[in-house]
Formats: structure tokens, C-alpha cells, sequence
């Protein structure tokens, strides 16, 4: 399994929200079966339902993957 928390520190070249949702989507599309959300994201641009966005850009790499 997969933590939130892992994938930021791990990419501190990331640097909004956009960027960390296109990450959460490879992440599903490398066959990674489950993500954690152990953390909320600290960008500027976190919008309130970041965790709906999240799950559903994972979901969509699940599907393509």
C-alpha cells in the first residue's frame, strides 16, 4: 500500500496540486492497487475535496493501467 505521505516527500519536484494529481494518476497506472491518504497536500492550490480529486485520479490509473 501506497502512502500520501511517501509519494510527496518522494517527489519534492512537485509543486502544486495539478502536478501531484497527474502523479497519484501514474501512480494508479503502474499497478499500485491501494493509496493511503495519511496526509492532506500542502499546496497553495489544494482545493477543499482534494481527497475526492485524489481517489478519483487513482481510480482513473487503475483503469487505464
Amino acid at each position: 500500500m501506497a502512502q500520501l505521505s511517501d509519494l510527496i516527500i518522494g517527489h519534492m519536484d512537485v509543486t502544486t496540486f495539478k502536478e501531484l494529481e497527474e502523479l497519484v494518476q501514474h501512480l494508479g497506472e503502474s499497478g499500485e492497487m491501494f493509496l493511503e491518504f495519511d496526509v492532506k497536500p500542502d499546496y497553495r492550490d489544494t482545493p477543499k475535496n482534494w481527497q475526492w480529486i485524489l481517489e478519483g485520479a487513482f481510480t482513473r490509473g487503475l483503469n487505464f493501467g
